[in-house]
């Protein structure tokens, strides 16, 4: 699909992917509906791009979620591309993580982007197609010490995200996954972690990578929306870790 003129949700479109995303796609002709909780710099963001307009919204609260979509449609008289990239990081072992902590991970890394799908899809349905990307993890193509609380979250949406797009091949509806890597955001700074952790916890035969740019996970969440693939990883290495028959 191609985004110009289309209506585009980026959710966690305040900061860096998000907001590199938002970006792109504004400058690629796309309306976007900015979605984040940090209602002043999502204002601040849609000043700056033209036809996009801020929805300030938790993706942990589920009837948020609902009417957040709803006034999108409202808003735009449609919606053409959901883009869920709202999320937080856990690093633990196993052996300690909360699972209060683990919980909240979970309603907003696995819960709010299902709860806005099922939010969009009526509508996409309606209009006749339409393309979900779903940005996951390269954490969730591995088994790393102390990340599994984070990488179990991402690996519930990659099932869902392929169940989805199975399921929702004959309305014309593409879902597909992003696989960033180490993206140089605010994230780390953001992932709750257990004391004591490094910030890089891969250990193995994975060396410390060189973070990418949030414009270059940017482009390819581009891409995803563009040819509707089931998986773009940011890297090629990445592809031997996951699965590539799709």
């Amino acid at each position: 699909m191609e985004v110009q003129g289309r209506v585009i949700i980026v959710t966690g479109a305040s900061s860096g992917i998000g907001l590199a995303t938002a970006r792109l796609l504004s400058r690629e002709g796309a309306k976007v509906a900015l979605v984040a909780r940090s209602a002043d710099k999502l204002a601040a963001v849609a000043r700056e791009l033209p036809g996009s307009a801020d929805f300030p919204t938790d993706m942990t609260d589920l009837n948020a979620i609902r009417a957040m979509v709803a006034n999108i449609h409202t808003h735009y008289g449609q919606i053409h591309v959901l883009v869920n990239n709202a999320g937080q990081g856990y690093d633990s072992p196993i052996e300690v993580t909360d699972p209060v902590i683990f919980r909240h991970v979970f309603e907003l890394d696995v819960i709010g982007p299902l709860v806005a799908m099922q939010a969009v899809i009526p509508i996409m349905r309606q209009h006749g197609g339409g393309a979900i990307v779903n940005v996951s993890s390269g954490t969730s193509l591995m088994t790393l010490p102390n990340m599994g609380a984070y990488s179990a979250a991402k690996r519930a949406l990659n099932g869902l995200s392929l169940t989805a797009r199975t399921e929702l091949a004959k309305d014309q509806i593409t879902v597909g996954l992003v696989y960033p890597f180490i993206t140089a955001t605010g994230f780390e700074e953001n992932t709750i972690k257990q004391p004591g952790l490094d910030a890089w916890s891969g250990g193995g035969e994975h060396e410390i990578p060189s973070a990418d740019p949030p414009e270059y996970v940017a482009s390819k969440i581009l891409e995803a929306i563009r040819t509707g693939a089931a998986e773009v990883f940011a890297h090629d290495w990445m592809k031997k870790e996951g699965r590539t028959d799709r």
